[in-house]
């Protein structure tokens, strides 16, 4: 054993221990052994960065930024609402949504496919009277499963097909994982679904009582291209049964009618008084063809700066110490009335009400929300307060909930002059039919482009995130926010210090060990020990980082037993991918640990069976599909 083996061994030994340890996030710990690699010349210092230009680093950093445009725009809640049951037994319920999470997983990042099904799956289970994470675990299993299937699913199978393009052998191609994974994940999500959900433990959702804030109240109109036109009352509120929605009040050329009659026909110009929780708005909106108020109906305000409006304001209580409109124009950006920087990017924020604010006793009206910030008040929560009238002229109180929606520096600044509080980010979309259309089609472009060889795989994803910010699909300051960075950063130190590790001669020593120690020249044997393996370190620390350490011990055992790497690189991507044992294996893992309430040793429960699975699966799979 040479001194640059001892040295490699060493460093790649401690950044192991460090992932398992997770004292310092895994990022740092990579950017760490990628250093003391160069400090002990076993990597070149003007190649030490090259990583950050590795195809599978920006093909995963675009994916991303793609995954992302598709959430935000509602591009995904149509599919949904087609492919999930509203009223089916638990079984089926679960079948749709596993389903769906797989088949998403397979074109978008599987992290971003479970971020957006979670609230809808925490709704199901709500309507199912199951705990959550009878469901969400399920669903994060099959968001992980599905992955598995194409290239661009999840990091590691990225990895894999960069390190056999450096080996000389070329890249895989986008459905090149399609047969094994597939083959995986259908068994896996059949398990999931006649016999997994079963055995997840049952747990509350830690403090789920702490974070309820109440339904809000909102209003929808009513317009001409609408479902629900020539509809009663009764009809609509069994189609909004199913959003867990209902009426609460009707509007009729400025009447306000309480408790309507069920058999009242709709009209064009309605307006519908609606409680609902926020993640619900999204459904009833695209479901039905309803439009937010504040979407479609400018409010009449006063535009003069002293905010008297002794009309409307005749009834209200205004806190004695004004808002001047100096300090109004510091808090939007603005130098003249109407002249607002418009960055293109507009968001969904809760803000909760201070005790003692400046909006206490004002209206939306009063406060002149659009024409001074551009803000539209969407909708008011007030702990089960239904006697709002308008919204737009009901007077605010403290511990008042708003749902505004509007660019983030005039949010800022309204919520910092009038006194609200910011809550925890909700995953709260209001849908844009041509903007969801837009993005669904330059997603499939550029996975049509990668899978038929039109384009490099980066290249491609490349062209559809310029798309993106050409078209405002993803607002140009959020580009760099879609991008999980730890990740990015990761793939790039650990590439080099994988080349380094295959450069001096350490892969093939510890391949020869492992073969003649274990495997003893067997290549079936062999095979399933690289998948084992892989599967294990999986579990313990990052998939990404466990694919680029086994990616050339991988090469190097196949290399001596005189067979076909790629059925061992094949072994790696799926064991990557399918860490069920622990939450820190895989971010989907960690996601549902505080809604599902979920503790650390509750995983292996249904992932001890779903890895025993995947290894009885894949390795006969590999072996037909990819012969040594």
């Amino acid at each position: 054993m040479t001194q640059d083996q001892i040295a490699i061994i060493l460093i790649l030994a401690l950044t192991i221990v460090m992932f398992l340890w997770g004292r310092w996030r895994h990022d740092i710990v990579a950017l760490g052994a990628l250093l003391a690699c160069v400090l002990a010349g076993l990597i070149p210092a003007e190649e030490a960065f090259l990583g950050f230009g590795h195809p599978a680093v920006i093909t995963v950093a675009c994916v991303l930024v793609l995954s992302f445009g598709l959430r935000i725009t509602g591009a995904v809640d149509a599919l949904a609402r087609a492919v999930l049951p509203t009223s089916a037994g638990p079984v089926l319920t679960i079948a749709a949504l596993t389903g769906l999470g797989a088949a998403l997983s397979a074109f978008m990042n599987n992290v971003g496919a479970l971020a957006l099904l979670m609230p809808v799956a925490i709704q199901l289970a709500r309507k199912q009277n199951l705990p959550s994470g009878k469901i969400l675990m399920p669903l994060a299993f099959g968001t992980i499963l599905g992955g598995m299937t194409t290239m661009i699913g999840t990091p590691p199978n990225l990895i894999v097909a960069g390190f056999r393009e450096e080996a000389g052998l070329g890249s895989f191609g986008m459905f090149d994982f399609t047969p094994v994974g597939l083959a995986v994940a259908l068994t896996g999500v059949l398990f999931i679904v006649l016999i997994g959900w079963r055995i997840v433990p049952a747990r509350k959702q830690a403090d789920a009582e702490h974070f309820d804030i109440g339904a809000y109240i909102t209003e929808l109109r009513v317009v001409k291209d609408s479902k629900a036109v020539g509809k009663s009352l009764r009809e609509v509120e069994v189609l909004l049964q199913e959003a867990d929605a209902q009426i609460v009040g009707l509007l009729r050329n400025d009447m306000r009618v309480i408790a309507p009659n069920p058999q009242r026909v709709l009209r064009i110009d309605d307006i519908l008084v609606i409680e609902a929780e926020p993640e619900a708005l999204a459904t009833v909106l695209s479901a039905h063809g309803l439009k937010l108020e504040e979407a479609v109906d400018p409010e009449p305000e006063a535009t003069d700066d002293s905010e008297s409006a002794p009309s409307k304001r005749a009834t209200m209580s205004v806190p004695a110490e004004a808002v001047t409109a100096d300090e109004l124009r510091a808090a939007t950006g603005e130098g003249k009335e109407g002249e607002r920087p418009d960055t293109g990017e507009i968001v969904v924020q809760e803000l909760v009400v201070m005790p003692g604010a400046r909006a206490i006793g004002r209206s939306a009206t009063d406060l002149r929300l659009r024409t001074r910030y551009g803000l539209n008040l969407l909708a008011i929560s007030r702990q089960g307060n239904r006697s709002i009238k308008r919204l737009r002229t009901t007077p605010i109180v403290a511990g008042d909930v708003l749902l505004i929606q509007g660019p983030p520096d005039a949010l800022t600044g309204f919520a910092g002059t009038f006194g609200g509080a910011p809550l925890a980010t909700r995953a709260i979309r209001i849908p844009d039919k041509r903007r969801s259309i837009i993005a669904t089609l330059v997603m499939l472009a550029a996975v049509a482009g990668a899978a038929f060889g039109l384009l490099p795989a980066a290249i491609s994803f490349a062209a559809g995130v310029v798309v993106f910010m050409a078209l405002g699909i993803v607002p140009l300051r959020r580009v760099y926010e879609a991008i999980d960075w730890p990740v990015v950063v990761l793939l790039a130190a650990l590439i080099p210090v994988a080349g380094a590790l295959a450069a001096t001669g350490t892969a093939d020593l510890l391949a020869t060990a492992m073969l003649e120690g274990v495997a003893q020249g067997h290549p079936v044997i062999a095979l399933a020990l690289i998948l084992v393996v892989t599967m294990t370190l999986s579990d313990f620390m990052n998939n990404a980082a466990t694919a680029a350490v086994m990616c050339p011990l991988a090469i190097s055992t196949a290399a001596q037993l005189g067979a076909s790497p790629d059925a061992f690189l094949m072994a790696v991507a799926v064991g990557a991918s399918c860490a069920f044992l622990t939450p820190i294996g895989h971010q989907n893992n960690t996601l549902i640990l505080g809604p599902g309430g979920f503790r650390f040793g509750d995983y292996w429960r249904l992932g001890l069976p779903m890895e025993i699975i995947v290894v009885a699966v894949s390795i006969p799979t590999l072996l037909w599909v990819w012969p040594l």
